[in-house]
């Protein structure tokens, strides 16, 4: 008798436990479909809290499945793309958002980083403290219809034209992720292709593999931004979305070396998250350029280097610790990222190191 009584009392200790963690679960998809999806870009949360309830999943919870695109064009393995977190557009990319003169722009520090383009003449600086929660702008510049994007996973900034031979493209946040990186979607296609952000090519829809041009595009801060382009005009807080723009979601997640998705190429050359200028050709060539080989320099440096014969300068600031593309052969591209995902998607790259 004293043994049921024991095993009674466990039982009611694991419902109990159950019915805690169920509720747990509960108020987060509550929260996420209230939020529209504000829940879903703390992804660091929601991992914690799917990883430390299996018996959930097991028993018939409900939990959000991934979003649904057209797979039967893709081309790469279907097992490696992966469901993010947020539903299609639970991320929402922002189109032709206001902007503000620098004068205005109270809510931007010295040191905040932003991904600044230079198209025609005209100036416009993307905090990245706003495509944190947003991911793609839609905008034009200088006459140039483009897509700033930017994923947070990857630490990962990408200008691309959004002229293409089918038309101007607008892109959304598909929700998926292809190694740990955002996949994009073409609003209004026939079907929504697909589109890797490192990759700048569709994975599907009726013409996978077309690639977009990329643009020149600098990160670095706003002090440095701003005071070497007055001229430039800032994206504006008042976005239309209710967004904690103070507020870095993933701010333990670069503090660690774990990934939160996995990738299907890893080099151990460099740290996983150590930050790096990526630069590339058409053919594949490419180099990585590490932030952490000017940590010691306390004047400014500028790198003459070629990439498969094609003249390039890299120029390192000591101030806001950025590294940016100075000059360049027609036939060089540039973005950047953390150095998990620039190898994972560019396995034979080179890697700079200083003479």
């Amino acid at each position: 008798m004293e043994s049921d009584d024991r095993q009674g009392q466990i039982t009611q200790v694991k419902r109990r436990s159950f019915r805690s963690e169920a509720v747990k679960l509960a108020l987060a998809l509550a929260l996420f479909a209230l939020a529209g999806g504000l829940v879903f870009a703390r992804r660091a949360e929601w991992a914690k809290l799917i990883c430390t309830t299996p018996l959930l999943a097991q028993q018939g919870a409900h939990t959000p499945s991934p979003p649904k695109f057209d797979l039967t064009n893709v081309n790469i393995p279907k097992k490696e793309i992966r469901g993010g977190g947020p539903q299609k557009d639970g991320i929402p990319a922002l189109t032709n958002p206001p902007t503000i003169t620098p004068a205005k722009a109270d809510y931007l520090a010295a040191n905040d980083r932003v991904a600044g383009v230079t198209l025609e003449g005209v100036s416009r600086a993307y905090p990245l403290r706003i495509l944190t929660w947003h991911e793609i702008v839609n905008d034009t510049v200088g006459g140039i219809p483009i897509a700033m994007t930017y994923c947070p996973l990857c630490d990962s900034v990408v200008v691309f034209d959004r002229r293409t031979s089918e038309g101007v493209k607008e892109f959304g946040v598909s929700g998926l992720l292809y190694n740990s990186n955002v996949l994009m979607y073409d609003r209004g296609g026939n079907p929504e292709a697909l589109w890797s952000q490192i990759r700048g090519e569709s994975i599907s829809g009726l013409k996978p593999g077309s690639s977009l041009d990329t643009l020149p595009v600098e990160v670095t801060t706003w002090a440095s931004w701003s005071a070497r382009r007055p001229e430039t005009d800032v994206l504006s807080i008042d976005t239309g979305h209710k967004r904690q723009y103070d507020v870095d979601p993933y701010a333990e997640y670069f503090e660690r070396p774990e990934l939160m998705f996995p990738v299907a190429h890893t080099d151990q050359r460099l740290p996983a998250k150590e930050r790096v200028l990526g630069v590339w050709l058409a053919d594949g060539t490419a180099r990585a350029y590490p932030a952490s080989a000017f940590v010691d320099k306390t004047k400014a440096v500028v790198i003459h280097d070629e990439l498969g014969g094609k003249p390039l300068e890299v120029r390192y600031d000591p101030a806001s610790k950025g590294l940016a593309v100075a000059s360049a052969s027609d036939e060089v591209r540039w973005m950047y990222s953390l150095w998990f995902a620039w190898s994972a998607f560019h396995p034979e790259t080179t890697l700079y190191e200083p003479r």
